[in-house]
């Protein structure tokens, strides 16, 4: 059959959407990005929050329509939201033939088979195991980069969140199977590893008895055509010294930390369910600066929970104004039904964390365009991802940017580059997120 791809969330689910993409096409499948054209539409949904949930919710109310009135005739959905409200997906959408938990993506081409044979077809493993998918990846980031899953699921269960029911309990994926990977990928023409998890500092406690991101490290520095390995999701609490000494002694990890933290003051750290104190935090961001004095410190913030105050909002913002960190994002409240903090009774109104949000994006727009003011004049290797039309120029990215979520550095050349080249750069100018630079021949 001839198949339209959705993927929608995270990073960690696109890992499953390329694992499915690679079994169909194994299958014998073709793809499309033409609605019109697909014989089956497939959704890897997500619903992390509300925003996210409505996406899903409309992505496949609207690809509905083309099962009534186009040339589909299969639509499967797959990931998170088929999780949570699988009941309420056959009830309420019955264009829908096949749903998918998040632990069964590899069911996809026998999902598709049955569904061909008019069989209505619904999959649930237990969240207690770990998919071992045995096809290889159809990668879908343009092919000199890829996203690495060193582990599936989380026990930290903080109060805001419903990843623990969606995705069952911390499983870490066997070092011998990541490695594999990390070859296959090296092989396919991947320059850049990018580890995500829901965490990926705690990686191995499960499998060996202690943590071991260190040692993956250690492993993954070896493999010949790997340029560049980035951590993200790392929790502040988790990181230790074998870690940081691993990043500063394997010459390919970047000096690049995605360390979400949430909030800063203590009473809404402790009511999120978080495991750290303003002290803490503070005392291990000063930590990481020392010890690696040219890290990239990324973050994520929660505006508006549950008790927040003003005072609350403006120690955070004074925090934020000390410490300045390189990258940050931040995201109103979502009031997760089926989670602890969505029955706590004082709830922040919606108006006022969107204001808090806009105000600590403001704030670290400022921070950031100071700390690229800086950046003037100092020389950095990029990585190429694209030329600008019509210019001779190129948009690339230095260790300090992890794609899609971070800035970009644009690099004025008349030098033919290839996406995935590396080039030396030096930096002219700045934008507020974005740099610009020339090619240092």
């Amino acid at each position: 059959m001839k198949i339209l791809f959705v993927s929608l969330g995270c990073d960690k689910n696109l890992v499953d959407t390329e694992f499915m993409i690679g079994t169909l096409k194994a299958a014998g499948h073709t793809f499309t990005n033409e609605e019109q054209q697909a014989n089956a539409i497939i959704i890897n949904s997500c619903c992390f929050i509300n925003d996210a949930k409505e996406e899903s919710i409309q992505t496949i109310l609207e690809m509905a329509e083309y099962k009534e009135r186009g040339s589909c005739q299969a639509l499967i959905v797959a990931g998170c939201l088929a999780q949570r409200y699988q009941e309420e997906i056959r009830k309420e959408i019955p264009q829908v033939d096949a749903v998918l938990g998040t632990n069964s993506y590899e069911e996809i081409a026998k999902a598709l088979e049955e569904v061909q044979k008019g069989n209505i077809y619904e999959q649930y493993h237990t969240l207690e195991t770990l998919p071992v998918p045995k096809i290889r990846r159809t990668l879908t980031t343009g092919g000199h980069y890829a996203h690495l899953k060193i582990a599936e699921g989380c026990n930290k269960n903080c109060t805001y969140c419903i990843i623990p029911k969606i995705r069952g309990p911390y499983r870490s994926v066997p070092m011998e199977s990541l490695i594999a990977q990390a070859k296959q990928l090296a092989g396919q023409g991947v320059r850049e590893l990018i580890l995500v998890a829901q965490e990926t500092t705690r990686y191995g406690v499960d499998l060996y008895g202690k943590k071991s991101l260190h040692t993956l490290l250690d492993q993954l520095n070896k493999i010949p055509g790997i340029y560049w390995i980035r951590i993200m999701y790392c929790y502040p609490e988790e990181i230790y010294e074998e870690l940081v000494q691993s990043i500063k002694r394997n010459q390919k990890v970047c000096h690049y930390l995605d360390m979400p933290i949430q909030h800063i003051n203590d009473t809404i750290l402790k009511r999120m369910g978080r495991r750290t104190t303003k002290k803490e935090l503070t005392e291990q961001i000063r930590r990481l600066k020392k010890a690696i004095p040219d890290l990239a410190l990324r973050t994520t913030l929660i505006a508006g929970f549950p008790g927040e105050t003003q005072q609350m909002h403006e120690e955070l913002m004074y925090f934020l104004n000390e410490t300045e960190f390189d990258r940050l994002g931040a995201f109103p409240y979502s009031q997760e039904e089926g989670t602890p903090a969505a029955e706590f009774p004082d709830q922040v109104e919606e108006q006022q964390k969107i204001q808090w949000q806009e105000e600590i994006m403001e704030l670290q727009e400022e921070i950031i365009f100071d700390k690229n003011e800086d950046m003037k004049g100092k020389e950095f290797l990029v990585m190429i991802e694209g030329r600008v039309d019509g210019e001779n120029a190129y948009v690339g990215r230095t260790y300090r940017d992890a794609p899609e979520v971070d800035g970009y550095i644009f690099v004025n050349t008349d030098v033919p580059l290839m996406t995935g080249d590396f080039v030396k750069v030096c930096v002219t100018g700045a934008y507020e997120y974005d740099l610009i630079g020339e090619m240092v021949s």
